[in-house]
């Protein structure tokens, strides 16, 4: 696997996506008729985290099969530290662990690696291990806690950029993914166009909304707007 084109975000869109929130992004994709984008699972490891942008570099864990989930198994080929290799720098790693919680996927020399190559973040429906040790590789990550084992415990490493489920959602190589302190919201790569049309004029739609609540306005008619309160929107904007 090498580092393609259509794997890295232009700037611009990354400055877009930067400023909306997952929460405006699920609307946004409801209106599109897409229910099924929020990996559940993913919640950001260190408080604070800043809202990352990314194209999916996928990864797959399937359950633990005892020839083959060894220690022998992370010098193969095909095997994680392979997968973290081949990361181009900027993409966001989202890791299937079919939501396995009892073995971390990689601890903190492995993030380490992954930070030292520009990975903007680990999203993964699995855990971490030597958690203090990859909180302090300065790597984002969203997952679901921390444990000790490794993952040959409980888990087998099959793949890296094919199609996965992560946290319930169906994620494809190169799709866009953005995370912050409400989780992981996926955005087809087929619609990031609409979305980057939309999402700026959403927030600032919702912004308004926030103001006139805050001044005292009453929601009916407000949120959702009527005719009457989108054209006074649509004049002070």
């Amino acid at each position: 696997m090498i580092q393609t084109p259509e794997m890295q975000l232009d700037p611009g869109v990354v400055e877009i996506l930067s400023q909306v929130t997952t929460a405006t992004l699920t609307t946004i994709l409801l209106k599109k008729g897409l229910r099924n984008v929020w990996l559940r699972g993913p919640r950001p490891l260190r408080a604070g985290q800043s809202r990352v942008v990314g194209r999916a570099f996928t990864v797959r864990f399937v359950p633990a099969r005892e020839d083959l989930a060894t220690p022998e198994s992370w010098s193969s080929p095909i095997s994680s530290r392979a997968a973290i290799e081949a990361m181009p720098a900027g993409c966001v790693a989202v890791v299937d662990a079919m939501g396995v919680t009892d073995a971390g996927i990689f601890g903190d020399i492995l993030c380490a690696r992954m930070a030292k190559r520009g990975v903007a973040a680990l999203v993964t429906d699995g855990v971490v291990r030597d958690v203090s040790g990859v909180l302090g590789t300065g790597l984002a990550v969203w997952c679901s806690g921390a444990a000790a084992p490794p993952s040959v415990a409980g888990l087998t490493f099959v793949d890296w950029q094919q199609p996965i489920g992560c946290g319930g959602v169906a994620v494809f190589p190169g799709d866009v993914v953005v995370v912050d302190d409400d989780g992981a919201v996926l955005i087809p790569a087929a619609l990031l166009a609409d979305v980057l049309k939309l999402a700026p004029e959403q927030e600032r739609m919702e912004a308004w909304i926030m103001t006139e609540v805050l001044n005292g306005a009453v929601l009916p008619g407000l949120y959702p707007m009527n005719t009457e309160t989108k054209a006074r929107y649509e004049s002070q904007s």
